[in-house]
């Protein structure tokens, strides 16, 4: 965005990593849905493509932002006139330095966990986000205990109900048709190994795409599709290597086959966890899943940014932070402005994508002096994704976030086929849960922009043999 606006000017990108995301596959689905694929490219594509671009593959060591200039833990300085920081997130894991507790985050963890993956029996997931859900589905021929804080699975994304209809989904075999790898992949195998551990690896790494499991081979040494147990409203209460295991004689629990039966394992296992429901479980090893926090750190000394309540650079409707000439964009920001009643900030790579986008506007806008007005996807929430291989569309407050008490909710749901869900305040919709081809998403995303009165319709609103969008054409 920025190279096209200024083609005279140099434009820098310093990253972390030999390869840079591309967005791919594009498809505006309706006025503000988008779908796309995330896919790596060699950082030598976007210099072709753009004669001013410059790409320094570096780390950044710190920022003076007084002076106007970023040192690169190669020793650079690089003056800037504007700079966006875009730095996304670090995942936060359950225990930091425990060589059998893995974080997936980027392209190399997530290889990482497909090298231990084939040699694993049983391996434990903490965390009930999108990388958990995927991965959870994903994983054949291992025993997955899966421990989750929360009643239901995906709480993120869904309330219980949605949740009852995916999980289903999930105790049912999977079918084995597996859909043709779509892109070619980049991968950092082999290269600046040394490098990037200096920098270090755990931290670096832009996040992946929407679809980062596809082409993986997630199996382990089992010939079983699916094992999964799920323990719920519990969290990691201490995690313990075989010996000092052996050393407190503890006992762990065998796999779940039936709830009413719980056997002590005799298996030795290589790590433990103990859950604060009390239980114990060995396993391989722990897949940490358990969200993000803004990547701030190498920006923070020396400069005094406004922090939001996430830990995240506060930006204002102009993705300008509290310091001048520096931007923020994606997963490492937070949003600081009025917000729109049916939007909320959540780190995702649409919005981050987003966020990119409009950051870029206003930079150009910005050096030329022009007024820009605030970019309309920030008017409304809309993420589709995929979730055990159904289609699933949020819109607005699709989780009645911030409504309290004062909302209702129409559902209407066909085992196995659609999930539609519709948040209600006042006779206008708030929000929405589709999953499934509802194909609802365009007119369900209209009547939440637009607000209308819709107390008249009542139950019709989601009556199959009604078609809601001859009424609203």
């Amino acid at each position: 965005m920025l190279a096209t606006h200024f083609p005279s000017e140099d434009v820098l990108l310093v990253t972390a990593s030999p390869v840079v995301k591309a967005v791919t596959n594009f498809k505006q689905i309706s006025k503000i849905l988008e779908e796309f694929d995330v896919e790596e490219q060699s950082s030598t594509m976007l210099e072709k493509r753009f004669p001013n671009i410059k790409v320094i593959e570096s780390g950044v060591k710190q920022l003076k932002s007084e002076e106007h200039c970023i040192v690169t833990e190669d020793g650079n300085q690089h003056v800037y006139k504007k700079l966006c920081l875009c730095a996304g997130a670090k995942p936060k894991l359950i225990c930091e330095g425990n060589p059998y507790v893995l974080g997936i985050r980027d392209t190399d963890s997530a290889q990482e966990f497909q090298k231990q993956l084939t040699k694993a029996k049983r391996i434990m997931i903490i965390g009930n986000g999108g990388i958990a859900l995927e991965l959870v589905y994903e994983i054949k021929g291992c025993e997955v205990i899966w421990a989750i804080k929360d009643k239901a699975i995906g709480n993120t994304f869904f309330d219980a109900g949605a949740a009852e209809f995916l999980t289903s989904k999930l105790i049912a075999e999977k079918p084995e048709a597996k859909i043709a790898q779509k892109r070619t992949r980049y991968t950092t195998e082999g290269r600046k190994k040394e490098a990037r551990s200096k920098s270090k690896a755990d931290n670096v790494g832009s996040a992946l795409g929407p679809d980062w499991h596809e082409g993986l081979n997630l199996k382990g040494t089992k010939e079983f599709s699916h094992k999964i147990h799920l323990e719920t409203m519990c969290e990691v209460k201490k995690i313990y290597l075989q010996d000092e295991f052996r050393i407190l004689k503890k006992k762990s629990f065998t796999f779940p086959r039936d709830p009413k039966s719980v056997t002590t394992d005799t298996e030795m296992w290589p790590v433990y966890v103990e859950l604060t429901n009390e239980k114990i479980y060995g396993c391989d090893f722990i897949v940490s899943a358990t969200g993000v926090t803004p990547n701030v750190e190498p920006f923070l000394h020396g400069n005094s940014f406004d922090l939001g309540e996430d830990g995240g650079l506060k930006v204002d409707d102009h993705m300008h932070t509290s310091l001048p000439d520096v931007y923020a964009a994606g997963d490492i920001c937070t949003a600081s402005w009025q917000l729109s009643p049916v939007w909320q900030q959540m780190r995702l790579w649409t919005q981050a994508r987003q966020m990119g986008w409009y950051a870029a506007k206003c930079m150009a806008a910005a050096s030329l002096g022009d007024s820009i007005d605030m970019d309309f996807s920030f008017e409304l929430f809309a993420h589709v994704t995929k979730f055990f291989n159904y289609k699933v569309v949020l819109l607005g407050k699709y989780n009645a976030q911030g409504l309290g008490s004062d909302h209702e909710l129409m559902l209407r749901c066909t085992k196995g086929q659609e999930y539609v869900k519709v948040v209600m305040q006042n006779g206008r919709m708030m929000g929405a849960v589709l999953i499934g081809e509802t194909d609802l998403e365009e007119t369900f995303e209209n009547l939440i922009l637009n607000q209308m009165n819709l107390s008249s319709y009542g139950e019709d609103l989601l009556d199959p043999n009604i078609d809601i969008e001859d009424y609203f054409d």
